[in-house]
């Protein structure tokens, strides 16, 4: 069979869950609107961490990347699968899909090691409170941020540039909402085999190893909550703890399935959900599950509008 995209000139076609959705122009609407909340939410956080004098600490620091990382995941996305159907067409350049492929795990791959940070963050200030400020100095902090980025660009590297080097011979038509590996691989016309095993590897060692460390972490943290006499100390720590918890289950829980699952078991239907998840509703639900409970967030938003209306 011709290998159809030996040249860089070649597309893939995207047949993600807007073709397959039974009203089209009603997902695409609510797609629209969860987008626009992703930008909006995220972006607003972004803008009172960096404005906001009582917020310049680690962990809100840590909060900023999140929502960057979020806010570059859905905008690599949705007004890719947007354009897409509002033009009539779904097609991808090979450029395109290697851009994108590379963005999505740099961004995925710098989420999931910055949450095990910020669990890190909370168990010093938990269970090491008069030495926080040393352990998380502002050196250390930048050094935790570059280090998220740093490790994941060079996973992402490896792994697209080895993804895109198969020949693409069975089809053009990507059943998923973006390029991602798993669907990628069913379309190759060699033997992927191994790669499978090394991609399904890496997948324990970048997830499984942070999640175990979040755990140990929380054990931890648990361990001194209880031993907390102050009603509000242990209220504080509870209510901070279980909004990074909440957004650590629903990140860890679609990565396990996309990157450890065997891919016997994968199914277009499954995957396109899983992916509408962590690309569109994770990054609205990110910001709102860590302002509306924290009462400083919150504090620091209204003084942030306040100065905006009064000038």
């Amino acid at each position: 069979m011709e290998l159809w995209n030996s040249t860089l000139g070649s597309a893939f076609i995207l047949m993600g869950i807007l073709n397959d959705s039974g009203s089209p122009k009603l997902f695409c609407a609510v797609l629209t609107v969860l987008y626009m909340l992703a930008v909006t939410s995220n972006g607003l956080l972004l803008l009172v961490i960096a404005i906001d004098v009582q917020l310049h600490v680690p962990m809100y620091l840590l909060l900023g990347q999140l929502s960057l990382m979020d806010l570059l995941f859905a905008s690599v996305i949705s007004p890719k699968t947007l354009m897409n159907y509002l033009r009539g067409e779904n097609t991808i350049s090979f450029v395109g899909c290697t851009f994108q492929l590379l963005v999505v795990l740099t961004s995925g791959g710098a989420e999931d090691l910055l949450l095990a940070f910020m669990a890190y963050d909370r168990y010093v200030a938990i269970c090491h409170p008069l030495n926080y400020m040393i352990l998380m100095r502002p050196k250390i902090c930048c050094l935790i941020i570059a280090t998220s980025w740093i490790l994941a660009f060079l996973n992402a590297v490896i792994h697209t540039s080895y993804t895109m080097h198969f020949p693409f011979c069975m089809s053009r038509e990507i059943r998923h909402l973006l390029c991602e590996i798993p669907p990628l691989l069913k379309l190759a016309c060699a033997d992927t085999s191994r790669y499978k095993f090394m991609l399904h590897l890496t997948g324990v060692i970048f997830l499984i190893s942070p999640l175990s460390a979040i755990l140990a972490s929380y054990t931890f943290i648990l361990a001194a909550v209880l031993r907390m006499s102050s009603g509000e100390g242990k209220q504080k720590a509870i209510v901070t703890c279980s909004s990074h918890l909440t957004v650590v289950g629903m990140y860890y829980g679609a990565a396990m399935f996309m990157y450890l699952q065997p891919s016997a078991y994968h199914t277009s239907q499954q995957d396109n959900i899983f992916s509408i998840f962590y690309s569109v509703i994770t990054p609205v639900l990110n910001p709102l599950i860590y302002s509306l409970r924290n009462k400083e967030v919150i504090g620091a938003i209204r003084r942030v509008l306040g100065r905006c209306t009064s000038v």
